[in-house]
């Protein structure tokens, strides 16, 4: 599964740079794939559309820090647990549970991240 960001966010930063995956954007900042990654050309997100690893998507969020689901791995190859709930001064960064993956399928997104 990945991570998300409540609206309980305060918009501190904190956990923005401990991501390996850069999957941490400020409020309204428009993300791309290429974004801390190795990938280029097409890329299939995990609706199964393609897009050019270099095109800015929409922001998830316009008023808080959100995480991409699409690039977000917790953590995993990395590190023991997701870093940004680590870090995270007001625990807003918590499961997703619309979006679930199994660890291999975690690694997988890793692997082909970076």
């Amino acid at each position: 599964m990945a991570i998300i960001i409540t609206d309980e966010c305060i918009n501190c930063g904190a956990c923005e740079p401990e991501c390996p995956n850069n999957a941490i954007y400020e409020g309204g900042e428009e993300w791309r794939f290429s974004d801390g990654t190795d990938l280029s050309g097409e890329v299939k997100r995990m609706n199964g559309d393609t897009v050019d690893a270099d095109q800015e998507q929409e922001p998830v969020s316009l008023d808080y820090y959100y995480i991409v689901p699409d690039k977000c791995t917790e953590c995993v190859g990395f590190h023991d647990e997701p870093q940004c709930a680590a870090v995270c001064p007001v625990d807003c960064c918590v499961d997703d549970p619309d979006v679930r993956e199994t660890e291999e399928q975690l690694l997988a997104k890793k692997e082909i991240m970076h």
